[in-house]
């Protein structure tokens, strides 16, 4: 079967590659439909570190995809072949004490799909535990069954920030997750959302996605213009999402005495840097937002019921065999483009 593979620094391949191993009794096998390129898949891509394992070539990145069920194990009673499903990239072990513990997305021994070591869904085929597969409505294209995985991603992060009915809130960064956000905070009755990008692109999408004000940060300061806005007061809960060095102490200086600073974003550098006195004068609460989980439940009806909007969203879409053309234009920012996906059809 073909896989599309990551075999050096900004070079890709498409190849021949094994298929799956047999289809476990707990397992599924999925006709993969569309896979969204993510910013940790960028990172690899740009020879970045996105997490503790090496990164060994040639590598089949992706984590965010829905298919179609082609098999079954003889345990499964969730889905049947023909199904159209979205799929949890997460494996946790399920009785550690973190899962126990109600936190699956830190437990230490997860598979996660795409990350080194466990080949990702840039491929026809993949075989992964039918508990982590959630049909989809038919009236739900696959690529949206695609973009449900970064919309939980947002949502778990929206969880952490404990938003109340006309906080305040402060989006720093506005690529997919980001606008993702500033939709969520909106719809959980934010009175004002203050959005920031360095690219004007994604300015103009943070106002289409709901936000108050929207910043170009290369133009504007964006500390001092969300500190004017909000009376010097700062907001309810920032939310850090660019995952680069210096947004994070912007998410810090924007918040109020008391507020929350959710870290979302991962940075490159491998690093988050916070001035101790401005954090702790003002008694900040910093989160640090690890993935998702138990998200599908409502990130399906989200979308089903047009809750949010994710469809804009996507503003680029190749078959998989144009995979390099899209990381290309993905990693270099150009076209405008906002989200990628992939399709194998």
């Amino acid at each position: 079967m073909k896989a599309l593979r990551l075999i050096g620094t900004r070079r890709m391949d498409v190849a021949d590659v094994p298929l799956p191993q047999e289809v476990g009794p707990d397992d599924i096998l999925v006709r993969v439909k569309a896979i969204g390129i993510c910013g940790s898949d960028l990172h690899y891509y740009r020879g970045e570190p996105a997490g503790n394992a090496p990164l060994v070539y040639p590598f089949i990145m992706g984590h965010e995809f829905a298919g179609q069920v082609e098999a079954v194990g003889a345990h499964v009673t969730n889905v049947r072949p023909g199904d159209r499903v979205a799929v949890d990239p997460a494996v946790p072990c399920g009785h550690c004490e973190f899962c126990l513990e109600g936190n699956p997305n830190v437990c230490p021994t997860v598979r996660f799909s795409g990350s080194p070591g466990v080949p990702g869904a840039m491929q026809e085929l993949v075989v992964w535990p039918a508990h982590e597969a959630f049909k989809i409505p038919d009236s739900m294209s696959y690529a949206q069954g695609a973009v449900l995985e970064p919309l939980g991603v947002a949502l778990h992060a929206i969880n952490l920030g404990k938003l109340r009915i006309a906080d305040t809130v402060a989006v720093i960064g506005s690529g997919p997750i980001g606008l993702m956000i500033t939709q969520l905070a909106r719809l959980s009755g934010a009175q004002d959302v203050f959005a920031t990008d360095v690219l004007d692109h994604r300015v103009h999408m943070a106002r289409q996605a709901g936000a108050s004000l929207a910043i170009n940060s290369r133009r504007q300061d964006p500390v001092k213009t969300i500190l004017s806005a909000t009376g010097g007061r700062g907001v309810d809960v920032a939310f850090e999402v660019a995952g680069v060095v210096e947004t994070a102490e912007q998410a810090a200086e924007v918040v109020k005495p008391g507020g929350t600073v959710v870290v979302v974003g991962i940075c490159g550098e491998d690093r988050m840097d916070f001035r101790a006195g401005i954090t702790r004068r003002k008694g900040v609460t910093i989160k640090v937002s690890r993935r998702m989980k138990h998200v599908y439940e409502r990130t399906i009806p989200l979308v089903h019921r047009k809750m949010v909007d994710i469809d804009w969203l996507v503003t680029h879409t190749f078959p998989l065999e144009q995979g390099a053309d899209a990381f290309r234009i993905l990693a270099d920012y150009d076209d405008e483009v906002g989200k990628v996906v992939l399709t194998n059809e």
